[in-house]
């Protein structure tokens, strides 16, 4: 059976992928394939966040990193600025939205390039912690 976590991690990476994929699409000028990638992206991580809420609300239990020597510092470093940058990409992402929604593109496409590599990190990352606390530092 699929863990949680590993739901979660799943739900991470689609969302960046969804993402690389709406960023190609506009860039090639395909503005209703990009639109279509970005409201699944958003989607997706919304499921995520319900996903990984729901967990920690119910189990309430975090598993720890067991990494020891020089990771430490990498880890919590990485862990750090995606805590700290998954809080703050939330605003940004409803801000952009809302441009493009009103059909602001201009505004949309300023606030865009802040709001996309954050928002890609956020994904890329929440892959990785979940590679190095649940695969390659796992509890024992």
């Amino acid at each position: 059976m699929i863990s949680n976590a590993a739901v979660n991690a799943s739900l991470n990476g689609l969302s960046g992928i969804l993402l690389a994929c709406g960023y190609l699409a506009i860039r090639a000028g395909k503005k209703d394939v990009h639109k279509a990638f970005m409201l699944s992206a958003v989607g997706v991580s919304l499921l995520f966040f319900i996903s990984y809420v729901t967990y920690h609300v119910r189990v309430g239990k975090v598993v720890l990193f067991q990494g020891q020597g020089r990771i430490r510092p990498v880890y919590f470093t990485l862990l750090t600025s995606h805590t700290i940058l998954a809080a703050a990409i939330v605003p940004l992402i409803i801000v952009t939205l809302r441009r493009a929604w009103l059909r602001r593109f201009d505004k949309h496409r300023l606030i865009a390039r802040w709001t996309l590599p954050l928002w890609f990190y956020v994904s890329v990352t929440g892959v990785i912690i979940y590679f190095m606390v649940y695969q390659i530092y796992a509890p024992k």
